[in-house]
């Protein structure tokens, strides 16, 4: 059973940074590429950052191409996402999530592609 668990959500000002982690459980990490998705009330959970299982190789919605940055280390079974020049409309509940299949390819990764959620935390940034 895989358990992800999110830390690091919080209020910033506009402009600002948070950096999220999410810490998973198992001896399977390394072998699957992690993404980061969120979601705001009404609207669907949607597509941020997606990193390959070795770290090789990234994936970023146009939406923040440029400001996050997602990052992992296998040693410690967590993925990151750094958060810089934040924007009110980057408000949301941001969850880690683990791809449904081992060594998978991380272009074009969609929100479907993933089979494992984590709790969520919540970002929010004032204007």
């Amino acid at each position: 059973q895989v358990q992800l668990v999110e830390s690091g959500g919080g209020l910033v000002q506009a402009g600002g940074s948070l950096r999220l982690s999410c810490a998973a459980s198992g001896r399977t990490f390394s072998s699957y590429a992690m993404g980061w998705l969120r979601q705001v009330p009404g609207k669907e959970r949607e597509f941020v950052a997606a990193i390959s299982w070795n770290g090789g190789s990234t994936f970023y919605a146009d939406s923040v191409k440029g400001r996050f940055t997602i990052s992992r280390d296998n040693a410690k079974n967590t993925v990151y996402l750094q958060m810089n020049s934040l924007k009110p409309k980057d408000t949301a509940v941001y969850y880690c999530a683990r791809e449904s299949r081992p060594f998978r390819r991380v272009e074009g990764s969609t929100n479907t592609d993933y089979n494992y959620w984590g709790q969520g935390t919540q970002v929010t940034v004032s204007s």
